[in-house]
């Protein structure tokens, strides 16, 4: 597979979900974690999110418990924390694993993607950021410190957006 839309996944409410349903959006995929030191960026994802999502961008959360199990809630859980905590509206997706053996498919492919300003290989931690583009295709990703409402996010969304 070489597009995002060419994947499903369940959402944190347990629905089936076509990714083609973010078809010409621009889209940013964060693996996410509740009990992380960078939890507090969920702020950032919701104030990004609630910026630019007039002109067709979208968030799309996966929790991951794979980073010192600091996801380790079900995910009625994570939703309810996250809507409580930080008034989450972006879409969340069921908790996956973004590395090894069972990593979840969507995740294999963007890991594969050689892009800047991270390049290719494994999630190192929780708040990875991929940053995909109206065409479903991958372009830009950045380190898990990188804020969401960092310069260089947010002129990466501004020019995707066009």
């Amino acid at each position: 597979m070489s597009n995002l839309y060419d994947y499903r996944v369940k959402t944190i409410r347990g629905d089936d979900c076509a990714l083609s349903a973010f078809e010409g959006k621009v889209c940013l995929i964060v693996n996410v974690a509740s009990a992380c030191g960078l939890t507090p960026q969920y702020d950032g994802l919701q104030r990004l999110y609630s910026e630019y999502r007039d002109q067709g961008f979208e968030i799309l959360a996966f929790p991951c418990n794979q980073f010192g199990a600091q996801e380790p809630g079900s995910e009625s859980e994570i939703a309810t924390y996250c809507e409580t905590n930080f008034g989450v509206e972006f879409p969340m997706f069921c908790k996956v694993e973004v590395n090894g053996e069972a990593r979840e498919p969507l995740f294999a492919w963007l890991t594969g993607v050689e892009v800047g300003p991270e390049g290719a290989g494994d999630v190192a931690w929780n708040f990875t950021k991929f940053l995909v583009g109206r065409d479903g295709g991958l372009i830009a990703r950045f380190d898990p410190p990188t804020e969401p409402c960092a310069a260089s996010v947010k002129e990466r969304i501004g020019s995707a957006l066009g």
